[in-house]
């Protein structure tokens, strides 16, 4: 007989095994020169026919689910909930970050399982898995694809794919977790309260470090932004800037740079933070872009400090060129504590794996960003309605326990009240279990504390 902890490891590979790679990801990503092959699985309901609906033990539910059990069900006497992961798992700028999300969401869910599921229901999320190579043309198209079969997402990475869903997603009545943390996901205005976000987001994030900065490393008289077009690279600009204004520091001002696959190399960027002055710069960038601004300013005699946000860390960056420079002058922020944290989520993460570590903290988000998913899932079902209207009507003033990973957290309210003002400041260390290590836990700051939270800031 299989023990819990390798049963729940062959599940992770499960999920894992459907994930994209025909091509190879830059080793500066840190993900492995081959990785596993998305698989078009034969569906289990035909598209072509009519939604499934029906009730089981009182519980109505429609479109994602079905009495019948789940594939490779835990428990074969429960009905199947599916949802649906869209994912970059090959060769888009996050693929080293989202394997280990989506393998984290499949441990999380396999311990659901594991518990006897919810409402008599096992939930799959490995059926309706899709690699959309954090393009929003291919997000759009991948989701088509699956809306037919899912009740909900529990993964859509990438702000502006996800923002190109959202319309489809409103006139479905899907609700998602996002493996991106835009402003905008705070405001029922921006995503029409069909996003369940978990931590702070990208523009408070670069306020919390800023006000760590000027207080444990030295006050800057200027600092600039480094990111991405769009709203994960501006929302933390937004943080910057609004910061600079706050402490009458000069904003040196946002530099647009992409993903390598794009632009080529980061030359561009580099030389614009050289010649900038600053003495603090805030990266929105992939872990590959971060690597090479980072090291090629260094190199170039740039001797300011460097803020990461969440997505820009990779453990495999160590052994990068770049990995000196990192671990002199790199700081990474985060909304939640690393893998040895003491708390019962934590713990309960470390053993769905055994004695095994994952590639990165991406496990770690993973995981995390499912406690709203579930906690919704459990709120329809004592409802009685697992249907997706039912779903969503769940949603405002849901209550989910995170099991000490993050404060319990309550969605719908005034953001300027509910929305998380607590990071976690990090350094590259090779000798931790992920890559890092923690400075300082639950980091708060003055100006990110005093923030307006009135609407996206970008």
């Amino acid at each position: 007989m299989k023990s819990t902890k390798t049963r729940r490891l062959v599940a992770v590979l499960g999920v894992v095994a459907l994930m994209a790679t025909a091509c190879a990801v830059d080793d500066d990503d840190g993900a492995e020169d081959e990785t596993p092959e998305v698989t078009e699985e034969d569906d289990p309901a035909d598209e072509d026919e009519p939604p499934d609906e029906g009730e089981a033990d009182g519980i109505a539910f429609d479109i994602g689910v079905t009495e019948e059990p789940c594939p490779e069900a835990v428990n074969p006497d429960n009905g199947c909930i599916y949802l649906g992961v869209l994912s970059d798992l090959s060769e888009g700028p996050f693929a080293a970050l989202a394997i280990p999300i989506t393998a984290g969401q499949g441990a999380f869910w396999q311990r659901v399982n594991e518990d006897g599921g919810i409402g008599g229901f096992d939930i799959d999320i490995a059926t309706y898995t899709r690699d959309t190579l954090y393009d929003p043309q291919e997000h759009s198209a991948r989701y088509r694809e699956i809306e037919p079969n899912i009740l909900a997402l529990a993964q859509t990475l990438g702000t502006e794919p996800t923002e190109a869903i959202l319309s489809d997603m409103d006139s479905d009545d899907v609700i998602g977790a996002p493996a991106t943390w835009w402003s905008g996901w705070h405001f029922e205005d921006s995503d029409q309260g069909l996003i369940l976000e978990s931590g702070y987001s990208y523009c408070i994030e670069s306020q919390i470090g800023l006000d760590w900065a000027a207080a444990n490393v030295a006050e800057p008289s200027s600092v600039l932004a480094v990111g991405y077009p769009g709203d994960y690279g501006g929302d933390s600009a937004a943080g910057v800037e609004a910061w600079a204004e706050a402490n009458d520091v000069e904003f040196a001002g946002w530099v647009e740079t992409a993903p390598d696959a794009v632009v080529g190399s980061q030359d561009a960027a580099i030389g614009q933070v050289v010649g900038s002055g600053a003495d603090v710069v805030v990266l929105a960038v992939g872990p590959a872009e971060a690597a090479a601004i980072v090291g090629g300013s260094i190199a170039n005699g740039f001797e300011g400090q460097f803020l990461g946000s969440v997505p820009t860390w990779n453990p495999a960056l160590l052994d990068s060129p770049a990995g000196e420079a990192l671990k002199a002058v790199y700081l990474h922020i985060a909304p939640w504590e690393g893998w040895e944290a003491d708390t019962a989520g934590h713990e309960a993460m470390r053993e769905s794996v055994g004695g095994d570590l994952p590639d990165n903290e991406g496990f770690i988000f993973g995981w995390v960003w499912s406690y709203p998913i579930k906690a919704a899932l459990e709120a329809a079902a004592a409802n009685e309605d697992l249907t997706r209207a039912g779903l969503r009507s769940a949603v405002d003033g849901l209550e989910v326990d995170y099991e000490g990973m993050l404060p319990t957290a309550t969605f719908g309210g005034d953001p300027d009240e509910t929305a998380t003002r607590t990071a976690v400041i990090n350094r590259p260390d090779e000798d931790a279990p992920l890559g890092v290590s923690t400075v300082e836990a639950d980091v708060t700051g003055e100006t990110a504390d005093a923030y307006e939270y009135t609407s996206a800031c970008a």
